[in-house]
């Protein structure tokens, strides 16, 4: 079987070629350049110049074919522009799962194909197998990676049934120190290389100054909200149907300026995100300030003070009908219909005990237990067991 891989220059890509010369397979590499303005890197990261070194180094190494690809035009327009586009609206976006989606499984998954390649492999932590329905019909299911630490079939979870057919994740059932015992006992030069921070194929990058490239800076005002706003103690209403109880756990609180006190200054509503604390510069308080919401009208940021500051937590998402994805098309809820399942909306996130309601308009996952930082454009991800569903963005 003729398999093209996706050499990235890092440890995970190298022990994947490895594996499958000794497998048998005819292994072609091909390295993709993706970004070529080293003017947002962090100077202490390798640009993509060393990676594609170290990417040849270990295909000389393998004696297998090497290739470069640029689709830094391609990559700019549907991971970069997409990414100013959703800061700008005050979502929150996860490049890496659109890279995946739009770069990797789509276009270079087409170029390894055009190349006469039968599957394409990538060092992702997650594993794909398949069974058979009763007519006969294979279905591939996308299952977390072994090490517990590295899983991320989270980032893979807008894969399709056709993309998953095509692809192999030989290190997904090995552990990451296996995998760079692997690369030492072979020599490869990437044995030892640390692994890349920073948004998937630039590096590592100070967001804000990414975003600065092209999202203008503008002087906002930071409000405080404080835990006893009446905000947070109005009685739950009474509900006619299950879907407007979920509208109501999941929607955003439209808050004011005048729902609190003015305790600081920022630069951008759109260079921050829910959740964060970082970077905000507010002093005076016993815990940290989190971000609760963001005003992109009136540039104001709201926050809470401290990891339980209500405004911080939700018990209920939704997804858009035309976000909803299903990895696992068989398994796809009817109107009306629900199931249990686990779910996350962030990389690392422990699975979370959740039941996903499918209504006419909108799906809905509704979680046991309240979570925090829930952000609009993040990607919830659902889970049976060990494999991943189904995906979506949030509203």
């Amino acid at each position: 079987m003729k398999v093209v891989v996706g050499l990235s220059g890092g440890v995970d890509s190298s022990v994947t070629a490895y594996l499958l010369q000794q497998q048998g397979h005819e292994v072609v590499a091909l390295f993709m350049r993706n970004w070529n303005d080293a003017s947002v890197t962090l100077e202490d990261e390798c640009p993509w110049i060393e990676d594609s070194n170290d990417a040849l180094m270990v295909a000389q190494k393998l004696g297998i074919p090497f290739q470069v690809i640029d689709m830094s035009e391609l990559y700019k327009e549907r991971i970069v522009d997409y990414m100013f586009d959703e800061y700008q609206k005050g979502r929150t976006p996860n490049p890496d799962v659109l890279c995946n989606r739009e770069v990797k499984f789509d276009v270079f998954m087409k170029t390894a194909m055009s190349l006469g390649a039968d599957k394409v492999a990538t060092g992702h932590y997650a594993q794909v197998t398949s069974t058979f329905d009763e007519n006969g019909k294979e279905i591939f299911h996308l299952l977390a990676g072994k090490d517990n630490n590295k899983d991320q079939s989270y980032f893979l979870c807008q894969l399709s049934q056709n993309q998953l057919s095509k692809a192999l994740f030989p290190i997904g059932e090995l552990t990451k120190p296996q995998v760079r015992e692997i690369a030492k006992e072979i020599g490869l030069v990437t044995a030892d290389k640390k692994d890349s921070q920073g948004l998937c194929f630039i590096g590592k990058v100070s967001l804000p100054q990414f975003l600065q490239q092209q999202l203008v800076p503008k002087e906002g005002e930071i409000v405080e909200i404080f835990k006893d706003s009446p905000l947070f103690s109005e009685e739950k209403p009474e509900f006619s149907s299950k879907e407007e109880e979920l509208e109501f756990l999941s929607r955003k609180i439209n808050y004011k300026k005048s729902d609190g006190k003015v305790i600081g200054k920022h630069q951008g509503a759109q260079f921050f995100t829910i959740g964060q604390s970082k970077g905000l510069g507010i002093g005076g308080h016993k815990e940290s300030c989190f971000i609760i919401s963001r005003d992109m009208e009136n540039n104001i940021i709201f926050v809470g003070e401290g990891h339980s500051s209500p405004g911080l937590h939700k018990k209920a998402l939704k997804i858009d009908n035309s976000e909803v994805h299903w990895v696992r098309e068989d398994m796809k809820l009817e109107t009306g219909g629900s199931m249990e399942v686990m779910a996350r909306f962030r990389y690392r996130q422990s699975l979370q005990k959740a039941v996903l309601y499918q209504f006419e308009n909108a799906a809905y996952i509704e979680f046991e237990e309240p979570q925090s930082a829930i952000a609009e454009g993040q990607f919830a991800a659902w889970y049976m067991g060990e494999e991943l569903i189904g995906s979506g963005v949030i509203a």
